[in-house]
């Protein structure tokens, strides 16, 4: 009986310690949660948590999710309701965190006819159609006591990784009052045809398409007011932009450097993106087909360059063997390792040192330049000593540079022949720099000008001194930077990384980003504008875990098969030449010599072609099956080790309690 009664007190205390502890969990709420994570994937980061800190006025947070309509759409509706759970409690993180008061956070279902759903639909948050009267939504408003509302139209699944940094900076645009101004200025579309609405219908009733602006400008506009600067500008006034963004510039006249050197030693923060080749700038392949010569699609600035201490040497470019992209040259063909297409997806890649590309993760690069620090440029002695140079994006240490004179040879790009060019090098190839410090001007005399009238990024200026020539007109300005100046530049050796088909992805909800790209971007412009509370934010976007030991199998396999491979290729180039020169051959003779000695050569020949086609194929398969037989191997090994482990401490423990179970019981017979 006392057995009996002990038992029953033992239950009902374990249940009352149990129930005491639930509510203590439920009261104390968040504050007890711990995140374990490798990245704190599930904890705000200090970017969010100061921005929460700013907070002076009570914010409202209204998560609009169509629960009931979920419930009745397809399957892949329904799929949402998981993703909403972690949006929910993601959103219930910034009510607690926040100031006491600060954050009203509301969940609502909004009902067919509702004034919730008026709401939304006021505000243009997404919706999809499930019943005749059944609307799906899924976004987010933000409003301020002031006014302001901003909204994440749609929360998409390709997005789930950027959740917090698309809500931080909704939260910090609604309580910042003044965005920071963004001046553009490139020698491509970027900012899509500027057109009225009255012009892009016009167009469209001809069957022609308004060109819209590239997806990163358009993501720019949703934080900053945004800009274009003419690539003609005679002068780029500090007070009117606090960034300027320069991408691909192309031929860019003299005076418009000087406006840009001018802008840089008054302060101005400045982004610069230079390419040896852009992919972007490229015409379309009909169109080469009836040029002689393809036309350039460089762009430069080593005058500003080198007085910043970089230079981009032309038609030269960075290669990895280990960061190599693999695709098809063309339709129907096999992938292939591309050296000039580069998924910049190690640790070693990005400056750990540095906040804006510390925690990134994988960026993409195409036909990417190399930037090399210099001394000073003649007639800008000293400045060296006063710039400081800090490389941001790099290959690993097996990367070297390459180089093509050929411009048909970028424009019919042959896979196979660009990694012929490589030879793997002993240390990393930088890309991208961050050049900070006190600088002097590129053009201390100036810039003689046309005598034309004054070209600015926003209005005229007319003080200029005049030359003996009545036709020209002399700029001068700054030699140097004020001594309480710390001019910043960015400096990236690649423009395409900023495009649509490198840093995007199209899917059914719109565009996705393809890696940091666009985050690269965003990181800069809140680094040279003094703003760094989102980085923090952003760079946790992707966390991927490489299987690094499987990358160097890999690496080494393609490393031992490729003299073997370039054999065979070049075994068959020759076949592939000799059937070339019979087919130019049986144009001068009759058709029975064609149906007789020639027609045998070339079955001849097509027959060896195949053969060596074949061994090509088994090498290669071979390599594969090697990679994956290891690979398989480690991964099993990787999978078992844990769960065996278990097993066996299991069995240690099981073991020990029955010999302890038995020996208790021989001394309990004994006694």
């Amino acid at each position: 009986m006392n057995r009996t009664l002990r038992a029953i007190t033992a239950v009902v205390f374990i249940c009352i310690i149990m129930f005491c502890a639930i509510s203590l969990v439920q009261n104390m709420g968040r504050s007890l949660r711990v995140d374990l994570t490798e990245g704190k994937i599930y904890s705000l980061s200090d970017g969010t948590l100061k921005i929460l800190g700013k907070l002076k006025q009570p914010v409202k947070l209204k998560l609009y999710y169509a629960k009931t309509a979920a419930m009745k759409g397809p399957d892949q509706i329904r799929f949402y309701n998981d993703y909403y759970f972690f949006v929910k409690e993601l959103l219930g993180e910034y009510a607690a965190r926040a100031p006491q008061g600060m954050i009203d956070y509301q969940v609502i279902d909004p009902r067919p006819y509702s004034e919730e759903e008026e709401e939304a639909l006021r505000y243009d948050l997404k919706r999809f159609p499930i019943t005749e009267e059944e609307n799906f939504f899924f976004g987010l408003l933000v409003q301020t006591e002031f006014g302001v509302t901003k909204s994440i139209p749609f929360f998409s699944p390709d997005r789930q990784n950027f959740i917090e940094y698309d809500v931080s900076s909704l939260i910090d645009a609604a309580i910042t009052r003044d965005k920071s101004r963004i001046g553009v200025l490139s020698s491509l579309p970027v900012m899509g045809d500027d057109v009225t609405g009255y012009m892009a219908q016009m167009m469209r009733m001809q069957g022609q398409q308004p060109k819209p602006s590239w997806t990163i400008i358009e993501q720019l506009k949703q934080q900053f007011e945004v800009k274009e600067i003419k690539p003609d500008v005679e002068e780029i006034k500090n007070e009117d932009f606090d960034v300027l963004l320069v991408i691909h510039p192309k031929d860019l006249p003299e005076k418009t450097q000087f406006a840009i050197d001018q802008y840089v030693l008054k302060g101005g923060r400045t982004i610069v993106c230079v390419d040896p080749h852009s992919i972007i700038d490229m015409p379309s392949q009909q169109a080469m087909m009836m040029m002689q010569e393809p036309p350039s699609s460089s762009s430069n600035l080593n005058t500003l360059l080198r007085t910043w201490g970089l230079e981009m040497p032309d038609q030269t470019f960075a290669g990895d063997r280990t960061l190599a992209l693999s695709a098809a040259p063309r339709p129907n063909e096999r992938p292939q390792k591309v050296i000039a297409y580069m998924d910049l997806n190690r640790p070693e890649c990005f400056n750990a040192q540095n906040v804006m590309v510390s925690n990134l993760n994988m960026v993409r690069m195409i036909f990417s330049g190399v930037l090399r620090p210099i001394a000073a440029a003649a007639g800008t002695e000293g400045n060296a000593s006063q710039v400081q140079l800090t490389p941001l994006l790099s290959t690993t240490n097996r990367g070297n540079t390459w180089t093509v004179t050929n411009p048909y040879e970028l424009s019919m790009m042959d896979p196979s022949k660009l990694l012929d060019r490589f030879i793997e090098g002993t240390e990393p190839v930088h890309m991208a720099y961050f050049v900070s410090g006190r600088f002097k001007s590129s053009f201390p005399n100036g810039v003689t000008v046309s005598a034309e009238p004054a070209k600015t990024g926003d209005s005229e200026d007319e003080d200029q001194e005049k030359p003996e020539d009545p036709n020209t007109r002399l700029l001068t300005g700054l030699t140097e930077a004020a001594e309480d100046t710390q001019c910043a530049v960015v400096v990236f050796a690649d423009v395409d990384f900023l495009s649509d088909i490198v840093a995007y992805q199209k899917t059914f909800f719109g565009a996705a980003p393809i890696g940091d790209n666009a985050t690269l971007l965003l990181n800069a412009i809140d680094t040279v504008s003094g703003s760094g509370d989102l980085i923090s934010i952003r760079s946790r976007g992707n966390f991927t875990r490489p299987f690094k030991r499987i990358d160097e199998i890999e690496a080494k396999a393609e490393e031992a098969s490729a003299k073997e491979v370039a054999d065979i290729q070049a075994k068959i180039n020759g076949f592939q030449q000799k059937l070339r020169e019979i087919a130019s051959t049986a144009e001068s003779k009759d058709q029975a010599l064609l149906e007789s000695t020639v027609q045998k050569e070339k079955q001849n020949i097509e027959l060896e072609i195949r053969k060596a086609e074949g061994e090509l194929q088994k090498v290669k398969r071979e390599k594969r099956e090697e990679i994956e037989g290891i690979g398989e191997w480690l991964r099993m090994i990787n999978m078992t080790f844990v769960p065996g482990a278990i097993l066996v401490v299991a069995i240690i423990l099981s073991f020990y309690r029955t010999t302890r179970r038995r020996r208790y019981i021989s001394h309990a017979s004994d006694a």
